[in-house]
């Protein structure tokens, strides 16, 4: 088989970029390890950045999007009891999408499908061969038969532990990273949120994020220690500790239920440079990871997805390579923004172990400042909203 590009990992960005690709022209081939159903399964966050939202457009698969997904035009930071909200209207102009990321795969492997492009599912053993060179190639397996696909290119979109980051040399990558000492536990409950925009909470007891995916459909979180485990939290348990970390209005609020999932996620800040080798791209997760706070890890994808198309658009029209020449650059530059707002983020609302009270007081002070002035309240939205392409 030969098709153009080879997109490796058929989670979101895989998709969107299989699906620009596909309305611009230019032919590729999505590989995946699991079933669509599996797929389909995976339980992420779902606040859109409007960039990630004009891509889905030009795509040619918002409508479901617009007409589901709920606008919000700012954000609620809780302190102890007190609460305070952020107008991302007001300071930027710009609004985020409130969609969870199992509906953006979901639309954008229908749109796939209802265009006969070709995705491969349940693929083993991928390896890429000669992406420092004029004509590479991917070899898997399915169902017990090896396959090998020549293209132009790779788009290697297949998360941290893929094998595309995997296939550029230990001596040509450099890797940095930050490990936290906490982990977010979560639930999905079959309840309506307790606020109608998101609610960041900083409580001396640890951190707490009130969500939602729909106006029935509720996803809450808490920090907690990394060596816990689920089991070790009861739904009542869970109620109890959120209660005590939100403002005492907003928990009088609450509306509570069994919980239909239950994880805990370790959080990491993780960056690989650079994220071109030959003819391999590196995009979203395979490059790097932020820690959710603030909702940067599928929109940090998709601004990989723009200047990874974008320079593919301009090299099948023109002949052109100036833009995929710069596309690890340009994709950097914007990931290391970013990290640094999703680091600066979890350090204002997260309990670390072994904070000294002056550590604390700076804390206090950092979320009293952005409280009370405007000019730090419009960078905070700036980039809470996305930084510009």
């Amino acid at each position: 088989m030969r098709t153009q590009i080879v997109v490796i990992g058929g989670g979101p960005s895989g998709l969107l970029l299989g699906q620009l690709l596909h309305r611009a022209g230019i032919d590729a081939v999505v590989l995946e390890r699991k079933t669509r159903d599996y797929v389909l399964g995976r339980i992420r966050a779902g606040v859109l950045e409007t960039g990630l939202v004009k891509l889905m457009e030009e795509a040619g698969v918002a409508d479901r999007l617009h007409a589901e997904g709920f606008v919000h035009d700012g954000t609620q930071i809780a302190v102890g009891d007190q609460m305070f909200h952020v107008d991302f209207k007001a300071l930027t102009g710009t609004p985020v999408i409130v969609y969870g990321q199992t509906e953006v795969t979901r639309d954008l492997y229908d749109a796939r499908e209802a265009a006969g492009a070709p995705t491969i599912f349940e693929v083993e053993d991928v390896v890429i061969h000669d992406a420092d060179g004029d004509h590479p190639h991917v070899t898997f397996t399915r169902h017990g038969h090896a396959q090998r696909i020549d293209c132009d290119f790779v788009a290697g979109c297949d998360g941290f532990h893929g094998v595309s980051r995997q296939a550029i040399p230990l001596d040509v990558r450099r890797e940095y990273e930050k490990i936290y000492p906490f982990g977010w536990l979560g639930v999905l409950s079959e309840t309506p949120p307790v606020h109608d925009e998101l609610i960041y909470a900083n409580s001396d007891r640890g951190f707490a994020l009130c969500s939602m995916r729909n106006e029935n459909l509720s996803r809450y979180y808490i920090q907690c220690a990394l060596s816990e485990s689920t089991s070790d939290w009861s739904d009542d348990a869970f109620w109890q500790e959120l209660r005590r970390r939100i403002p005492s209005d907003v928990a009088e609020r609450l509306v509570t239920g069994p919980t239909i999932e239950k994880s805990i996620a370790p959080l990491r800040s993780f960056v690989t440079e650079p994220m071109r080798w030959g003819r391999l791209f590196l995009v979203g997760d395979a490059a790097h990871i932020v820690p959710p706070t603030g909702a940067k890890g599928l929109n940090t994808a998709a601004s990989d997805v723009h200047y990874l198309f974008e320079g593919l658009r301009q090299f099948y029209a023109d002949g052109d390579s100036e833009d995929i020449d710069r596309y690890s650059e340009k994709a950097l530059l914007r990931v290391w923004k970013a990290e640094r707002f999703s680091w600066w983020f979890s350090s204002l609302l997260h309990v670390y172990p072994h904070m000294s009270p002056f550590d604390l007081k700076m804390q206090q002070a950092e979320i009293a400042f952005l409280r009370d002035n405007d000019a730090q309240q419009r960078a905070f939205a700036e980039n809470y909203v996305g930084l510009p392409y």
